[in-house]
């Protein structure tokens, strides 16, 4: 059931400042409903910032030890750990260690099952929003417990990487066309069954909240490796001491081979998809606070819009386009750009590109 209007800013960071630059209105029976800005919002500005309603690291990233804060997915490794485990290096020492932001002297374990907390804060909060309920205790490591088979089964149809939103949701329906979404159904009743919820246990009610995930989920990353490479771009130095720095990090980059970042999934509303779209969601403080920026000028009664494709993805043809939504999100797009397009072929970018390379290969056999 769709949250009351009241409700759609109860998560962010300053309600009623953000129930005063932006409204939900109804749009149509397709769309249905949409944000729209209430002021006039210049390109760079925060349009608000939002709490997610419910967080969870990646299974597998757990299961890899990439810690991360059990309620605000903020990184627990410091900058040196991060760099120590992804490198292979166990002696390596980083130059400018201030900068790392973590502090495991404020780290905070659940006194029942052990779960880890970047803060006390966030240990109560967690407490009382879920894991009053979820807590293990003794059985954390017990195989036959239902939410560890839960978990284990979910592990078994969502592998690795867990890098893009797009590809939990595309496993999720593969799921659902293999038939697992049954077997995750039943062991999720038999974890968290209560009466007055039985309407979610159902066949149909699991489907809504498995949709629920796929359509509003977002994956996001945190590092503190890269936090505290980002803090070292803007230190002031002399240009000797800079590129020893600057050689420092490509190397350490090299010796990762890539950064590997802890990714997860979280519900969070923050407005409808255009190709085109004016504004985007962020996450600089490195948890879950999702950052809505404009991109561009907007002015009051105009839609605030994101766009849930990647930049590449919003070059391509509009027939591409309209394939990665309609297979992953369940929707066509009618946006601007998309409707100034219609008369276009409908070819996939890949296709588009073999005509031209038939084309150039013609022109060569003809110059010949």
């Amino acid at each position: 059931m769709a949250a009351p209007v009241d409700d759609m800013f109860s998560r962010c960071v300053d309600p009623a400042k953000a129930s005063n630059c932006v409204e939900v209105r109804f749009i149509d029976n397709v769309k249905g409903k949409g944000l729209f800005a209430k002021k006039p919002f210049k390109k760079g500005d925060t349009i608000f910032i939002e709490r997610p309603l419910v967080s969870a690291q990646f299974l597998w990233n757990a299961l890899y030890k990439y810690r991360a804060c059990e309620y605000c997915l903020r990184a627990l490794e410091t900058a040196e750990e991060n760099s120590r485990r992804l490198s292979g290096r166990a002696a390596l020492s980083l130059p400018h260690p201030e900068l790392c932001k973590v502090r495991p002297d404020r780290h905070q374990p659940c006194p029942h099952c052990q779960v880890m907390y970047c803060s006390a804060e966030c240990r109560q909060a967690a407490w009382e929003q879920h894991h009053k309920l979820l807590c293990l205790g003794s059985s954390h490591h017990d195989p036959d417990h239902p939410l560890n088979k839960l978990q284990d089964a979910w592990r078994s149809v969502h592998y690795p990487p867990e890098t893009s939103s797009i590809m939990i949701m595309a496993r999720m329906v593969a799921s659902i066309k293999q038939g697992q979404l049954g077997l995750l159904r039943n062991l999720f009743t038999t974890a968290l069954y209560e009466e007055s919820l039985s309407q979610w246990f159902t066949p149909d009610g699991f489907r809504s909240l498995f949709s629920l995930v796929g359509t509003n989920g977002q994956g996001i990353g945190t590092s503190s490796l890269s936090q505290w490479v980002h803090a070292c771009d803007a230190l002031e130095l002399p240009s000797q001491q800079r590129e020893q720095l600057d050689a420092f990090i490509d190397q350490l980059y090299k010796d990762i081979d890539k950064e590997v970042r802890i990714y997860e999934c979280f519900l969070c509303c923050a407005g409808n998809h255009s190709c085109v779209p004016n504004a985007e969601a962020s996450f600089p403080d490195n948890n879950f606070l999702l950052h809505l920026a404009a991109l561009s000028d907007i002015s009051p009664g105009e839609e605030i819009c994101i766009s849930y494709l990647d930049v590449c993805q919003r070059d391509r043809s509009r027939h591409s386009r309209h394939k990665i939504l309609r297979e992953n999100y369940l929707f066509v797009c009618s946006c601007q750009k998309c409707m100034s397009q219609m008369d276009d072929a409908d070819l996939t970018s890949e296709d588009e590109e073999e005509v031209e390379g038939e084309g150039e290969t013609e022109d060569e056999m003809t110059d010949v």
